[in-house]
């Protein structure tokens, strides 16, 4: 016979469901918010409820966004010449930290992957290449995460992009900043000599 609270264990098992949140994670969260001020709860709630009523897809982007087209798209001094394609909307967050990126973006919301049932039809391919064909484009840079589903994504994509006459690029990869050749695995060596710049 459990003898928690059923309002306490139903907030336990929804919050186990999110990415990254097991059950004991779960239930450290649910006893802090029984812990904080009401007022506390009902903001964290309210702005789950913001969140999925006001928040969508951008429809030329696929990026999440309040407006549709989002502020990128829609800004006038984005090159619309040169689109980077991620796998996640996150991604971009990290591009746009850079401050290096001037272009626009592609979100594919997710990445091939066979093992999990992803194939390219549940991707955001083929508004890509409508894209591509209506409007200027002259370079697409790949930007998929370097692992085997990234990879796979980004060969089919190039093969599908190349006979429209754009250029498909890709993040350079190698060594990261600040760390040591005697750590690095061969694929990473591998590609850093690869992709080898002259000084």
């Amino acid at each position: 016979m459990n003898t928690t609270a059923e309002p306490v264990v139903r907030l336990i098992e929804e919050l186990s469901k999110l990415p990254g949140i097991g059950p004991k994670t779960a239930q450290r969260l649910t006893f802090f918010l029984l812990r904080s001020p009401g007022e506390q709860a009902r903001d964290l709630a309210q702005a789950i409820i913001e969140v999925k009523e006001k928040i969508g897809f951008c429809s030329t982007c696929f990026n999440i966004t309040e407006s549709d087209p989002c502020r990128i798209c829609a800004d006038p001094a984005r090159d619309p010449s040169v689109i980077c394609v991620v796998e996640e909307p996150l991604d971009i967050l990290a591009l746009e930290r850079t401050r290096s990126f001037k272009g626009l973006y592609h979100v594919l919301h997710g990445a091939i992957s066979p093992m999990d049932g992803i194939g390219p039809e549940d991707l955001r391919i083929r508004e890509l290449l409508t894209r591509l064909q209506r409007d200027t484009v002259k370079e697409v840079i790949l930007a998929v995460n370097p692992n085997l589903e990234g990879e796979a994504t980004g060969m089919y994509l190039s093969r599908l992009i190349a006979p429209l006459g754009v250029k498909v690029t890709r993040l350079a990869r190698g060594l990261p900043v600040g760390g040591d050749l005697e750590y690095a695995d061969e694929v990473t060596l591998t590609r850093a000599l690869e992709g080898r710049q002259p000084v």
